[in-house]
């Protein structure tokens, strides 16, 4: 089975505070309107990090910090392998404008299980409520 490796970006309001995180509904493809954390594939040659400020640039005009790695999600979709390297990030410049996505929303840690997300979150997202304040 194909592995695809990708990069997610755990939007934070504060990377100290952690009280709300930044997801999007998915405009294209098999999952659309399903809820993800933006990000996407790393290219040739380049870090974790780096593809994430690369992706998130493309995806929503932002830049963002990138912090601690919260775990790498491995799942196995009926076509690839996903191997995602989750971060904490927060923004340090721009207004997060939804370059891709069909919607996005700012989530407390009690508004999590209000959308619903891509089968290849769900463990990380508990992960991420048990880590919010």
């Amino acid at each position: 089975m194909k592995t695809i490796k990708v990069v997610a970006a755990v939007i934070c309001d504060s990377m100290q505070e952690k009280k709300r995180i930044f997801a999007t509904a998915r405009g294209y493809g098999e999952f659309k309107g399903q809820w993800e954390f933006p990000g996407g594939k790393i290219e040739a040659g380049e870090t974790a990090q780096k593809a994430l400020v690369r992706e998130i640039w493309e995806e929503l005009a932002t830049t963002i910090k990138v912090g601690d790695l919260i775990e790498t999600v491995e799942y196995d979709y009926p076509d690839f392998h996903l191997s995602m390297d989750c971060f904490w990030c927060e923004v340090i410049e721009g207004q997060l404008v939804l370059l891709e996505a069909q919607e996005a929303r700012w989530l407390s840690k009690d508004e999590l299980n209000s959308v619903k997300w891509l089968p290849a979150d769900y463990g990380l997202v508990e992960r991420i409520r048990e880590m919010m304040n």
